[in-house]
């Protein structure tokens, strides 16, 4: 980790709240567009990028190299705020920036950008030492307790107070505190705080990119409101419980928290990972959602690409209170035109093997389901669609058509989600419309600029979010010195 600065002047020309990816992009275009101009990072945690460093499993997936015709498609709310900053920044100019910063990069399946050491930890430590050589400063362990707008001699002050006393100003203030997803970063929501104390709408927020819970996996069902309330807004629980309950009967609604325990068809089906199956999303009975892609199944629920990808418009029917179930397709690429006769042809090669003979019909039709199916979710299988099953003159016997229909459309009700204890991103936040697109200055406050997570715009899973955060940091620093 490079050395951090630890003598501190009381006033600057330009302060970043909030020392992640669009922080710290924030002071790389800041120092980049006015070198002379004096710029600070506070960072309230020991040290800057601790979301950086957990981004996909340690590699960070820091970009998405599509062009903003392909890119757009996966922004899930206001892609139409984001296009000036994403052009201001394309993924190429992203990979430009860190490869002339001596962090080369490496592009795999899915456009997805990754550095080519795979390790996270690279990336943090390009961000910081390319804001330390163009000037910044940063100051680590540095909570922000507040903030306040003054005027002094005709020109407008923002005054930053600390929680250990100190209180800092600037002309220009930028807030790039994150959202609420993985609190233990320091993603505890204190931008929401400052945006709303300073007069600036907010959209209602809500995981995203998290774990679904199918009913039955855990043995939880919802938690109690306080602890609810201290998964979604970090803190004291009944200090984050009165704060949930601020925000209407809602908050929380739906909540398991992901360390509770895996029931027994949470066991068999946890670490089956699924590629390439049809993924769909019902919410009160209508389809809102399908697509392709890989599945895995976790300790906190349904997970993998697929499954991140559905469960923001998942969680939000949740909250809203409506009812979500997830349909599974584990043969999408085969038209039942052609599975059906497949599948008869399969069980007719197995019921006759004489490896079958005196065996009990589940070993036999899992053998079956071992040739259409990895063999580790048959067990999970056939527990969760006992219906492929039954009786006839008291002994077991294949439910064909039942079965055809379970493996092609395997229903999962879906009971809750894995909240900002464990999700990727915070959908919701600032309102959009509070900032100029072009400059990601605020339409109220002359020289207050907000970026990153804390604005209402998230996406896909796949390097979108990351590209997002830099996008829209590095045009509120380049726009604060100007």
């Amino acid at each position: 980790m490079p050395c951090l600065i630890n003598h501190f002047d009381m006033h600057y020309d330009i302060i970043i709240i909030g020392g992640g990816a669009a922080g710290l992009m924030a002071a790389i275009g800041a120092g980049t567009t006015n070198p002379a101009l004096s710029v600070l990072v506070l960072e309230k945690m020991p040290r800057p990028g601790r979301k950086i460093v957990i981004t996909g499993k340690g590699r960070c997936n820091f970009t998405n190299l599509k062009d903003w015709g392909a890119f757009a498609p996966h922004v899930r709310a206001n892609s139409n705020v984001l296009r000036a900053s994403f052009q201001n920044l394309t993924p190429q100019g992203l990979i430009d920036f860190f490869e002339n910063e001596g962090m080369p990069a490496v592009v795999e399946r899915g456009d997805r950008a990754f550095p080519e050491s795979h390790k996270s930890m690279d990336v943090v430590d390009t961000l910081v030492n390319a804001a330390n050589r163009r000037g910044a400063r940063i100051r680590t362990g540095a909570e922000v307790a507040g903030i306040a707008v003054e005027e002094e001699y005709g020109e407008r002050i923002f005054s930053v107070s600390l929680a250990d006393g100190d209180t800092l100003t600037c002309s220009r203030l930028i807030l790039a505190t994150g959202g609420l997803s993985y609190p233990a970063t320091g993603s505890t929501g204190d931008g929401y705080r400052f945006a709303e104390s300073l007069g600036l709408e907010l959209k209602p927020r809500f995981p995203s990119l998290t774990a679904l819970v199918p009913r039955g996996y855990k043995n939880a069902g919802e938690t109690t409101a306080q602890r609810v309330a201290a998964a979604l807004y970090g803190g004291n629980a009944v200090s984050a419980g009165r704060q949930a309950f601020s925000r209407g009967p809602a908050a929380g609604r739906g909540h398991i928290d992901r360390s509770s325990s895996l029931s027994e068809t949470g066991k068999l089906l946890c670490g089956i990972q699924l590629k390439n199956v049809g993924v769909s999303l019902l919410v009160n009975g209508n389809m809102v959602q399908e697509m392709e892609g890989d599945l895995d199944f976790t300790d906190g629920g349904i997970e993998g690409p697929a499954g991140f990808n559905i469960s923001r418009n998942a969680v939000k029917a949740i909250v809203n209170g409506g009812k979500v179930s997830v349909i599974v397709n584990l043969k999408p690429g085969v038209p039942m035109e052609e599975f059906r006769p497949r599948v008869e042809k399969l069980w007719e090669e197995v019921r006759n093997d004489p490896r079958s003979n005196k065996r009990p019909i589940r070993h036999v039709v899992r053998v079956l389901l071992g040739k259409l199916m990895p063999w580790e979710l048959t067990q999970a299988f056939l527990k969760c669609n006992s219906s492929v099953i039954g009786t006839t003159k008291g002994r077991e016997v294949l439910k064909l058509n039942a079965l055809i229909d379970a493996v092609t459309s395997w229903k999962f009700d879906i009971q809750g989600y894995v909240g900002y204890e464990r999700c990727v991103i915070t959908a919701g936040g600032v309102s959009c419309d509070e900032v100029v697109p072009k400059t990601l200055e605020s339409r109220k406050i002359k020289g207050l600029y907000l970026c990153g997570e804390l604005l209402d715009l998230d996406a896909d899973t796949g390097g979108y979010n990351l590209q997002i955060a830099f996008s829209t940091g590095y045009l509120a620093g380049q726009s604060a010195a100007r």
